[in-house]
């Protein structure tokens, strides 16, 4: 009888880059993870150009730079002609679309079906309608030729069951986690005068990229309902990316609450730490969502949040917020009134929150993967 011979999983990694993103933080927990938990199994890792140093250093992993953006035609259509995948048992692709021609068993991790369902809420510019061809193009043969789909919450296999029911049986879900890194930290009055914010002021947080699905918008007139006629209180954006910056500002001025609202860029990752553990809430009404990583990382820090009552919202925080109708700006409003004006309220929704935060375990997500990869290669 031979060597065993360790089955190889190809992970990409790729969207673990100098941008930060929600998938970058689940892409990074299966390469913290998955090494250890299998040490029977060999990894490749696919690596971002602009990530100089390795993702992960262990024995039973390698890396190869991958120059090719991990949602670009070349992943899309061609990546076997891109990257070197020959001995490899299974690939994982970690996010929503599955490149052609891998000849290999595939899993791949589907985070939400919003460019099937309702496209406008991801980019309702002219540009959109070719995101909505290749993002749907993808998506769908995810949905039709993986081996296996993971989904990163309840919410999101229901979505797909709904849209397509034949992929309705090789769907399985490891719920997100959330990163060590967040946490509720003392801050000092000094930080926050050094970001432009007045230490002497309370403020409502708003975390996520300019996307109409986020809500932006929403959020605004949700505080201006609730919070408008007390002077003592910020709204505080920080964006991630896109120009909804001017637009916000040109609406806060409308409703009369220029001087009251700011929007930040991209800020570091202990300033987002700081943000969520100075704030008085985090306000998170998205229209849809396959996680939302801004409420995991506010339970963490001890935020209290107040957040939509649909999608995956509310599974997410179970009884960690209150939760809210996202178009309603006067639900939006009495729920910031009830944390900002009851102690009470406050209080239980952080400490429920850090419970919760506690329960989003990135090494329980790994290990659900895990579980995934063996079925699929018949390992039990």
């Amino acid at each position: 009888m031979g060597p065993i011979i360790p089955k190889r999983i190809a992970i990409d990694c790729r969207y673990l880059s100098s941008r930060p993103s929600g998938i970058g933080e689940m892409v990074r927990a299966l390469a913290d993870h998955l090494p250890g938990l299998a040490p029977d199994m060999e990894f490749l890792l696919l690596r971002h150009p602009d990530r100089p140093a390795r993702t992960r250093s262990a024995q039973n992993v390698r890396e190869v730079v991958v120059p090719a953006s991990p949602n670009g035609p070349a992943t899309l259509w061609w990546l076997p002609r891109v990257v070197d995948l020959s001995g490899v048992d299974l690939f994982h692709a970690t996010a929503n679309i599955l490149p052609a021609g891998l000849p290999m068993p595939t899993v791949t991790t589907v985070h939400d079906i919003m460019w099937l369902t309702a496209p406008r809420l991801c980019n309702p510019r002219l540009y959109g309608l070719i995101e909505r061809a290749f993002y749907g193009h993808g998506m769908r043969r995810a949905l039709r030729r993986s081996s296996a789909i993971v989904t990163v919450s309840e919410a999101t296999r229901n979505a797909i069951a709904e849209f397509d029911p034949e992929a309705a049986h090789k769907v399985r879900v490891a719920l997100s986690g959330v990163s060590e890194t967040f946490r509720a930290v003392t801050v000092e009055p000094r930080q926050l005068v050094r970001l432009g914010l007045n230490p002497a002021r309370r403020f409502v947080l708003v975390v996520g990229q300019s996307a109409p699905y986020k809500n932006h918008e929403g959020a605004l007139r949700g505080f201006h309902a609730g919070l408008g006629g007390d002077e003592d209180v910020d709204l505080v954006f920080v964006q991630r990316r896109g120009p909804g910056a001017a637009r916000l500002l040109a609406l806060a001025d409308e409703l009369g609450l220029m001087g009251r609202v700011q929007v930040f860029g991209a800020v570091a990752p202990d300033e987002l730490v700081m943000l969520y553990s100075a704030a008085a809430a985090l306000l998170h009404p998205s229209l849809c969502e396959g996680f939302g990583n801004p409420l995991a990382e506010a339970m963490a820090c001890g935020c209290p949040v107040v957040t939509s009552d649909r999608s995956a919202m509310p599974e997410v925080t179970g009884e960690a917020a209150l939760h809210v109708d996202p178009n309603d700006p006067r639900a939006i409003g009495e729920a910031l009134c009830k944390v900002l004006y009851d102690p009470t309220c406050a209080k239980r929704l952080r400490e429920r929150g850090l419970i919760r935060g506690a329960e989003l375990d990135w090494r329980r997500f790994a290990l659900h993967n895990l579980v995934v990869y063996r079925e699929v290669l018949g390992l039990g």
